[in-house]
């Protein structure tokens, strides 16, 4: 597989992955999962992780992926790049993923009594993929190995950081975002 298949097949591989946090960013708001408790004197989560962020993070990112798979063959011709269809379990394993990891992350930056929106460096920009890829491989395990090559693996990894930064800065500047990163 060539190099730029590779990049092709991460991307398009993950999207149902990158788009949970900016929908719950749109959605959000309402009950904060933790519901206002605390740990060891901070809170659990924060009140930026809330059930409605959540679901609709989750949905979005179902969505996508079922979009995806649907118009993956047409795509796959025109573009010449075999790109992996999405299993419902694999669509709902990528996108809850997405968020489970983004909450865990939330939840070690108040045990490092970092305020909301606090950047940590790596975890803010691979917290949910590696919340997807765990779900993804631990729901959907032959499905997962043949689309996470070890390459596919590397370009997600190297590449995320980049687009979420991207992201998070457009986000920012539209004023969705309290901070751009």
């Amino acid at each position: 597989m060539s190099w730029l298949s590779v990049v092709v097949v991460a991307v398009w591989a993950m999207l149902p992955a990158y788009v949970p946090n900016n929908a719950a960013v749109l959605a959000g708001g309402g009950r904060p999962i933790d519901g206002g408790r605390t740990l060891g004197g901070a809170r659990a989560l924060g009140d930026g992780k809330t059930w409605r962020g959540t679901a609709a993070g989750t949905a979005a990112g179902v969505g996508l992926a079922l979009i995806l798979d649907r118009i993956g063959p047409t795509v796959a011709a025109v573009i010449g790049v075999d790109v992996p269809g999405f299993p419902l379990l694999a669509a709902l394993a990528l996108a809850f993923g997405a968020m489970v990891g983004d909450i865990a992350a939330s939840f070690i930056k108040r045990r490092l009594d970092r305020e909301r929106g606090a950047p940590v460096p790596g975890l803010d920009q691979l917290d949910f993929v590696v919340g997807a890829l765990a779900l993804a491989a631990l729901f959907v395990p032959t499905w997962f190995a043949d689309t996470f090559t070890p390459g596919v693996l590397l370009v997600v990894v190297l590449l995320t950081p980049l687009l979420h930064l991207s992201t998070n800065a457009i986000a920012y500047g539209l004023g969705l975002k309290d901070e751009p990163y």
